[in-house]
């Protein structure tokens, strides 16, 4: 091989030490950012406070106005952000591999109705009053609509559920599911208050104990994503090409399924609807993480966990004294985005 041709074709090891060093360097970038964004969540706010502050309150407090505030509000709200921002990080990467379809979206099996349809139901039929107790009966509810949607989507199937037959699934759920709960607002003027304050998203007020009570599902989904990354990445080769290889495409679908119910179940019983980070991260991080899942399912995570910091800062800042909740500010980011994103592409073919 001449000198030209060897400089142009570089030996195979030296590439793989480049991707190694730019996702090495990504990753750590991600990591900065991460902790930025956490330190304004918990600095930002009406009551603004200063670095020095914020590590008086969080390592000696003195019971100080600012302590409180820091330590009994706005750090489980940076929690329920960070946590609620991986998992649909997370379920959108997996959701778009897994239907190879670029604009779907982690609630696309009925999950996000089915949190919301047990919320209701559990203020109106049960007489349910406590926040915890109500994000508890919405994590059910989202995980039994989702597995309703899964058994539709594979009744009278072989081998299986196909992509097109689980998006189909799950919109034929959503939409029973969202005439139920709309019917058993009208009934109820506290259930219309939760629900309305559920449907806008918000990590606002929800307390350490939401955290703790979603935290083991989040935990179990993440387990099941990154086991589920190198199937994935066998499948995005084919369904026939997996096959030959051994792969079992059943069970790999019922894990990816899995964890994305698991981990949207968690997000949304404890946030509310946030749309829009599943869509919108994958498409970001893409370019850097490549088609790679065992890399891309993490970076997702992590940008996940950004935007919805950022977002709750954001409206913090802009309606000064009061706020927006970080659902509107991600409608508001992600609707131009899913415009741009339709336009950019071309039609899936089904």
């Amino acid at each position: 091989m001449s000198t030209a041709a060897a400089v142009a074709h570089p030996p195979a090891k030296e590439r793989l030490r480049a991707i190694r060093r730019r996702r090495t360097l990504t990753l750590g970038a991600l990591l900065a950012a991460l902790v930025t964004a956490v330190v304004l969540s918990i600095a930002v706010g009406a009551n603004p406070v200063g670095p020095a502050g914020v590590w008086q309150a969080l390592t000696a407090p003195t019971g100080s106005e600012s302590d409180i505030v820091i330590r009994s509000l706005r750090v489980p709200r940076t929690a329920l952000g960070v946590v609620a921002g991986i998992a649909l990080g997370v379920a959108g990467a997996l959701m778009q591999g897994h239907t190879r379809n670029p604009l779907a979206d982690p609630g696309l099996l009925g999950v996000t109705q089915g949190a919301a349809f047990a919320m209701v139901a559990s203020i109106l039929l049960l007489n349910v009053t406590g926040m915890s107790t109500t994000i508890l009966f919405g994590l059910a509810g989202a995980l039994l609509a989702s597995v309703g949607a899964f058994a539709l989507g594979t009744a009278g199937g072989r081998g299986g559920s196909s992509p097109v037959t689980l998006a189909l699934a799950g919109t034929a759920v959503s939409a029973f599911l969202y005439a139920l709960t709309s019917a058993l607002v009208l009934l109820d003027e506290q259930a219309m208050n939760v629900f309305r304050f559920w449907q806008a998203g918000s990590i606002e007020g929800r307390g350490e104990a939401v955290v703790w009570q979603v935290l083991p599902f989040v935990a179990a989904g993440l387990v099941l994503a990154f086991a589920n990354a190198p199937g994935l990445n066998t499948l995005s080769l084919g369904e026939d090409v997996a096959r030959s290889l051994g792969q079992n495409i059943a069970l790999t679908r019922a894990v990816g399924i899995a964890a994305i119910t698991l981990l949207t179940a968690a997000a949304v019983a404890a946030a509310g609807a946030v749309a829009f980070v599943g869509l919108m991260v994958p498409h970001m991080i893409r370019p850097l993480a490549g088609p790679d899942n065992r890399w891309l399912l993490p970076y997702s995570g992590l940008l996940g966990a950004i935007m919805m910091l950022v977002a709750d800062v954001v409206g913090r800042v802009v309606a000064l004294p009061g706020e927006l909740e970080v659902g509107v500010v991600l409608a508001l980011l992600g609707a131009p985005f899913f415009v741009a994103l339709v336009r950019r592409r071309k039609p899936v073919r089904l």
